[in-house]
């Protein structure tokens, strides 16, 4: 018999919302905000458009035993608020690092809301990483403040290609060292 380790991923709770695990459900309301193109060029790998099914694969990927990014959906149904206000993810690196990737819905953006999942995530620390690094594209300041404020330091310039705009865009690098 063979068995098969499975990374259980937890629901993180903070203050105006619950981080969980994504589920099937989630698909119609995240697909509905990513195919927003201002949501898309904030990221490097939602496409625009969005094709069908695209959201669905990726809640499939995140539920994986053997996957190497862990997803959570931002939801702040017990709040008062919609279920899903966007989505923030860390992806497994080499000695004990990892990348976190987050998005918010347009409707939610300048409340704070990314800043505070990116404070939740790191203070979980699920991945137990000793170091954590982001990005933000250098037309998009406002996710370099999040990460500032959540006390990341700058690292330097660099580039990384976007799907939704097809081209390499200029990127702020920055590093976080997890007490």
């Amino acid at each position: 018999m063979i068995h098969e380790e499975i990374t259980v991923q937890d629901a993180i709770t903070a203050e105006r919302f619950v981080l969980r695990p994504c589920r099937k459900s989630d698909a119609g309301l995240i697909a509905m905000y990513a195919a927003d193109e201002r949501v898309a060029r904030g990221t490097r790998s939602i496409p625009h458009p969005l094709p069908p099914g695209t959201i669905e694969a990726m809640i499939d990927r995140a539920g994986q035993p053997d996957r190497t990014e862990d997803i959570w959906v931002i939801d702040g149904s017990a709040q008062g608020h919609v279920e899903a206000l966007g989505l923030i993810s860390l992806e497994r690196m080499d000695r004990q690092q990892s990348e976190i990737f987050y998005w918010i819905a347009p409707a939610f953006w300048n409340t704070g809301l990314a800043s505070e999942a990116v404070r939740a995530l790191i203070a979980a620390n699920p991945h137990k990483s000793e170091r954590v690094f982001a990005e933000a594209f250098q037309d998009n300041p406002g996710s370099a403040r999040v990460l500032t404020n959540c006390g990341f330091d700058y690292l330097g310039d660099a580039e990384a290609f976007s799907v939704a705009r097809n081209a390499t865009v200029p990127t702020w690098t920055y590093t976080l060292k997890v007490e």
